[in-house]
């Protein structure tokens, strides 16, 4: 029994032995990682010594500011909330700056407010060199002042909040002007394409005019069809007596357009106080005679009033001996077109003999004293008379002049480049424009205004001195000679301007589609037509077959 309870300590005082070795060999390894470990800390602080805050400017690598909050964790606290407001203040600095950046980028027209981007960015930076905080707060190397730290953390609060309030105010505005470049990038790419279209609408609308509608060539076709038909009915009346009586009211109108001849002489003659004194001498090209002939033998002129009408070759005097634009008509037409010996005129109608009649009116109307010459694209409103009994002061030409400003002068039609022109006219001469005119045709005689054209026309062959049209030699010949009328006589720009005032085309004696745009074009503005097509024959069987559209 001795010997048992013997073994039985024995084993127990072995167990108890092993349950201390155990014990001890545990806190043995424990203390080995501590001395371990403190060994580790003082190899990190012997080799990454405390970097102390006084950079001349804040840190921008996130490396600096780690090491420094690790760093942190060994020191005073207030150490701690310093690394945080100075990061606070790096980062609104790098706001500040990228703003400011971004304005340069757009280009804004805002000095003052980049200005002020710039200087909170250096008060950011220069917080930090005040002696009394480079001193106290980044350049000691013991404990921190909390009276100066927080008065630093004041200021840099103060900053932030500004920078935080010029940030707010300064994205929207930012946004906006974002969005106005872009907006000006569209317009300007839709302003192209509106120059393109404008440019291609001009051309188009250019065409439109210089060509024949449809249903004015079916028109002149059904009248000379008719002609043919019926040529009984169409044999040529004698002359009148009042075709050459200089008491009454004459008018010139020369067109190959029978439809716009029609209106012309229906809305003078609806307007008239004295019809039957009034007298229309009608001049058109040798293929449309025919047709304006019938025309106003089918549609007499009411109310008494008296026509004439006659082809330009009815007028013998008008040959290439005597008439510079037909001579140079024969010329350019025997040689090969050349840079040299084509007459510079961008519309044909501009070399028509039908559209330069205008200058030949005494030699065509001897025995006249006056007349009044009207362009086949106006309207008559009121009656005209009254432009009988204007004092013309001895002037040759009744006109309203056109000029506003610097627009309509005369350095506008005329090559001022040209010593000819140069020396004889003054550029800022005001112009005026044909569509109602009334001429003196015995001032006209006596001022020889006819061979001062024919002369103009002969310098102007190759079309130095103006480039083409009417206007221009008219302005010449009759400059000093012309009479400045009240512009209620004649109100222009039908045919091109949308805007003119209703208040005056209802007080305007004469109204004038002048451009491309004609009232009896599809292209025609309908505020306008009206206007016109009141005094179109509907009641023409032709003009309803022809299918006008009115």
């Amino acid at each position: 029994m001795a010997v048992a309870v013997r073994g039985n300590r024995g084993a127990s005082n072995f167990g108890a032995f092993n349950l201390r070795s155990f014990f001890s060999y545990r806190i043995f390894i424990s203390a080995l990682f501590s001395l371990l470990f403190i060994a580790t800390l003082s190899v990190i602080f012997t080799t990454n010594p405390t970097t102390p805050h006084h950079d001349s400017a804040l840190p921008t690598t996130g490396n600096a500011y780690v090491r420094r909050t690790f760093l942190t964790l060994n020191s005073d606290p207030l150490k701690t909330r310093l690394d945080l407001i100075y990061k606070q203040a790096s980062d609104h600095i790098t706001l500040v700056n990228a703003y400011a950046a971004y304005a340069r980028k757009l280009k804004l027209e805002m000095s003052k407010q980049l200005k002020m981007f710039d200087d909170l960015a250096q008060n950011f930076s220069d917080i930090q060199m005040k002696p009394n905080y480079r001193e106290t707060l980044f350049g000691s190397t013991g404990p921190l002042d909390e009276d100066v730290l927080r008065q630093f953390e004041k200021e840099v609060k103060d900053r932030v909040k500004t920078a935080r309030m010029m940030i707010v105010e300064s994205k929207e505005n930012y946004d906006n002007q974002l969005k106005i470049q872009k907006l000006k990038d569209t317009i300007f790419a839709v302003n192209e394409l509106l120059v393109k279209a404008k440019k291609n609408g001009a051309f188009a609308s250019s065409i439109a005019a210089r060509s024949i509608p449809k249903s004015l060539h079916c028109l002149s076709m059904r009248l000379v069809e008719e002609k043919i038909s019926h040529p009984e009915k169409y044999t040529d009346d004698e002359p009148k007596a009042e075709f050459e009586d200089p008491s009454l009211y004459h008018y010139a109108i020369f067109s190959d357009n029978i439809i716009a001849v029609s209106v012309v002489v229906r809305s003078v003659v609806k307007n008239a106080e004295e019809p039957w004194k009034h007298v229309f001498h009608i001049v058109t090209d040798r293929m449309n005679l025919a047709a304006m002939k019938v025309w106003f033998k089918m549609r007499p002129v009411e109310r008494g009033a008296h026509i004439e009408i006659k082809a330009v070759g009815d007028f013998t005097f008008l040959n290439s001996s005597y008439v510079p634009l037909l001579r140079q008509h024969e010329s350019v037409n025997s040689q090969k077109p050349s840079s040299d010996n084509t007459i510079k005129f961008k519309n044909p109608k501009d070399t028509s003999l039908l559209n330069h009649l205008r200058f030949y009116l005494p030699e065509m109307f001897p025995k006249l004293w006056k007349i009044v010459f009207l362009e086949d694209d106006v309207v008559v409103q009121k009656d005209l008379t009254g432009l009988w009994r204007i004092d013309l002061d001895g002037k040759v030409n009744g006109a309203v002049e056109t000029c506003f400003g610097s627009f309509h002068r005369f350095t506008h039609y005329l090559n001022f480049s040209n010593p000819l022109i140069k020396e004889k006219f003054n550029p800022k001469a005001c112009a005026w424009s044909y569509g109602i005119n009334i001429f003196d045709l015995d001032a006209w005689r006596s001022e020889k205004c006819t061979e001062e054209y024919n002369y103009w026309q002969n310098l102007n062959e190759d079309g130095s001195l103006w480039s083409g049209g009417t206007l221009p030699p008219g302005l010449v010949i009759f400059y000093s000679k012309t009479k400045s009328l009240d512009r209620s006589w004649h109100v222009l720009g039908l045919g091109y301007n949308p805007s003119i005032s209703m208040d005056a085309i209802n007080n305007a004696a004469v109204i004038h589609y002048n451009g491309n745009m004609k009232p009896w074009l599809d292209i025609a503005m309908n505020q306008y037509k009206g206007l016109w097509t009141k005094y179109v024959d509907s009641d023409m069987e032709f003009v309803q077959v022809c299918n006008f559209g009115l």
